[in-house]
């Protein structure tokens, strides 16, 4: 009945935490729309505009309306309502998480290590095509005021093709490597293992991972370096916002580890009771 009750509680999170990246996707893209609308009204040329029309407004006595006020303000208050959107479904989500790993205590080892490696999965794909980091160049013009000079924002997927296309081959197959590729490997394989957690292959895949162990946060690490190539390199006052999608992804990292750790232990536990087809000398390098 507790394993019922757990498998049930680990079905309806792990939609919910798919629903909740979905939702955060979304907003998250619609913040990112705001938020270059808002830059197109703040160039030199708008501000201008903008300027012209607060004059002729205070001169007329409001019989001139300034409409680019207006439609600025609307995107600034829609700019803020999708932030805090995407901020609270960042939490929705590490919640979902929270109580995934509760379930170590309900489910089995298998059943446990099996949750983990979708819910890990879910979050690897909600990392890689969310928005991870906004960037805006601006500067303080005597008369106009901040100008938005340029605006970025990219996810893992959107830099990696930005960096393709510019030429950057080195850089954009490096991230690809090894925040794309691995990690999609990686959560597959020990999803495979868990499922199929009998077979004499699985020890060998949870083993191959073991080796790669002191490279666990090499995922993280060439993505604090594309954040750090998305806001360098300008002379000029820049501001870089982190959006959900460095959330999401720090989500998986921690997942996919402790996935690991609870397919290590659950073959470990199959060798110490005879079950399985292990070899002796998969038996011994477990034990």
């Amino acid at each position: 009945m507790k394993k019922t009750i757990g498998i049930i509680i680990a079905i309806i999170t792990l939609i919910t935490m798919a629903y909740i990246g979905k939702q955060g996707y979304i907003t998250a893209k619609k913040y990112e729309q705001t938020t270059y609308e808002l830059s197109q009204q703040m160039d030199a040329g708008t501000l201008a505009e903008f300027q012209l029309k607060e004059l002729a407004n205070l001169f007329t006595l409001g019989l001139v309306k300034n409409d680019t006020k207006e439609k600025m303000e609307k995107l600034e208050k829609d700019r803020q309502i999708y932030n805090r959107e995407s901020q609270s479904y960042a939490i929705y989500f590490a919640i979902g998480a929270l109580v995934i790993l509760t379930l170590y205590f309900i489910l089995s080892l298998q059943g446990f290590t099996i949750t983990i490696s979708i819910a890990a999965l879910i979050a690897l794909i909600n990392g890689l095509i969310t928005p991870i980091l906004l960037v805006v160049i601006h500067k303080e013009v005597e008369y106009l005021g901040d100008v938005i000079l340029s605006f970025e924002s990219k996810g893992i997927i959107g830099s990696i093709v930005k960096l393709y296309t510019n030429g950057s081959l080195v850089v954009a197959g490096v991230i690809l490597l090894f925040s794309v590729i691995v990690p999609a490997f990686k959560t597959i394989s020990l999803l495979f293992v868990a499922i199929f957690e009998h077979s004499p292959f699985a020890a060998k895949v949870v083993r191959f991972f073991k080796h790669l162990g002191k490279w666990s946060m090499l995922d993280v690490f060439v993505v604090a370096i594309l954040l750090v190539y998305l806001t360098g390199g300008n002379s000029d006052t820049s501001r870089a916002e982190v959006e959900i999608g460095l959330y999401f992804f720090l989500t998986y990292v921690i997942l996919s580890m402790l996935a690991s750790l609870s397919a290590d232990r659950m073959l470990h536990e199959n060798s110490k009771t005879g079950s399985g087809d292990f070899s002796p000398t998969d038996k011994a390098i477990q034990s």
